[in-house]
C-alpha cells in the first residue's frame, strides 16, 4: 500500500511541475519572450494546453469572472495541494 501512496504523491508533484510550467510559458509567452511561430514551443505550449485546459475549463465554470485574469492554475495548485496533504496525514491509517 505504501507503493501506491508513494505513486499517487509523485503523480501529484509532476501536475504540480506541468501547471508551473504552463503558467511560466504563458507569462513568457504573454511579454513576448517566447514566439509561438517557433515549432519546439509551439508544439510544447500546444501540448500543455491540451493537457490542462479540460481541468482548467471546470474550474473557470464554477469561478466568477475576473476579466483578465485567469486563476483556475492557481485553484488548481491548492486542489493538488489540498489532496497532498490530505494523503500525507492519513498515510497511516492505510499501513
Amino acid at each position: 500500500m505504501l507503493t501506491i501512496l508513494q505513486i499517487v504523491l509523485l503523480i501529484i508533484d509532476i501536475l504540480w511541475f506541468i501547471v508551473l510550467a504552463h503558467v511560466i510559458m504563458s507569462w513568457l509567452i504573454n511579454f513576448q519572450i517566447l514566439n509561438l511561430r517557433q515549432p519546439l514551443v509551439q508544439q510544447i505550449w500546444y501540448g500543455l494546453e491540451r493537457l490542462l485546459e479540460p481541468v482548467y475549463r471546470r474550474i473557470r465554470s464554477v469561478l466568477p469572472q475576473m476579466g483578465g485574469l485567469d486563476l483556475a492554475p492557481l485553484v488548481f495548485l491548492l486542489i493538488l495541494f489540498a489532496i497532498e496533504i490530505a494523503i500525507r496525514n492519513n498515510a497511516p491509517a492505510f499501513l
